[in-house]
């Protein structure tokens, strides 16, 4: 399972670098799940990473299609791999569909989009996560992540294991790579495994002072332990999942199994203690 880092400059990006991140996310935490740091930062915090690890970027929660095509294009002059679009304010089916669409026909070259559902969603006032799953692929996403739009409760709090099972199951089935997201620290690293998750992002987790504090190397690396062994090198361009679907690997996982994964690991767990 890989690791992505959310940073709000470019001290955190070389701190999340250093502890062994395997994803740069850009987010200004200020502002909320999702919020967009400046275009001069992501500039900055791009000329940190240097091409070392991909590069993300948060644009906020969708509203307007041309400022979101905007922002998506911007984005992708960057060299920014994934563009994050959240819906927190968008219940109609219609509508997040032509929003995805504009995101999708903006992400040019190597930038891909990812669509964030949220797991408090009707706190959000967003579509149920189940039903972005669908726009998504209908969109060409390359994967979904699955967040949490208030950090008062993680993400395990708020939805049941088997419902984030049958999400994660679900955005393979797509042809998606699934992320997880949301208050998650240290603990929830190895259910979020289990069940199967492609990538996991934290923000709080790995900072001195909170969500708004510093990134800290020694927590990042911590947190990379947690996370299990580092992916395998990337294969060869010809073997690699087409261009629209993501470039992390694709996944054969079916739901019994994920579900077995997490029995054996709540038995081991509670076997030790």
């Amino acid at each position: 399972m890989q690791l992505l880092i959310s940073v709000a400059g470019p001290a955190d990006a070389r701190a999340a670098l250093l502890g062994g991140a395997d994803v740069i996310d850009a987010k200004d935490p200020r502002h909320g799940a999702l919020g967009p740091v400046p275009l001069h930062r992501l500039a900055a915090i791009r000329a940190t990473v240097a091409g070392a690890r991909p590069l993300s970027a948060a644009l906020g929660d969708a509203a307007r299609e041309d400022a979101l095509a905007e922002a998506v294009a911007a984005a992708a002059t960057l060299g920014v791999v994934f563009v994050k679009v959240g819906f927190a304010g968008v219940t109609s089916e219609v509508r997040a569909r032509r929003l995805a669409v504009a995101a999708r026909q903006r992400a040019e070259g190597e930038t891909r989009l990812v669509l964030v559902a949220y797991a408090d969603w009707r706190h959000a006032e967003s579509l149920a996560p189940t039903r972005l799953v669908g726009i998504a692929a209908d969109a060409g996403a390359a994967g979904v992540l699955l967040d949490t739009a208030s950090k008062r409760a993680p993400l395990f709090a708020i939805q049941p294991v088997a419902s984030v099972a049958a999400w994660v199951a679900a955005a393979h089935a797509a042809g998606m790579f699934a992320a997880l997201a949301g208050s998650l620290s240290g603990p929830d690293l190895a259910p979020a495994r289990a069940l199967g998750a492609d990538l996991v992002g934290v923000r709080g987790a790995a900072c001195v002072g909170g969500r708004t504090g510093r990134v800290s190397r020694p927590r990042v690396a911590a947190l990379r332990a947690s996370a299990g062994a580092a992916p395998p090198p990337p294969p060869p361009p010809a073997s690699r999942v087409l261009v629209g679907r993501g470039i992390l690997p694709e996944r054969d996982v079916e739901l019994p199994e994920i579900v077995r994964r997490y029995d054996e690991m709540l038995h081991a767990v509670r076997e030790r203690a």
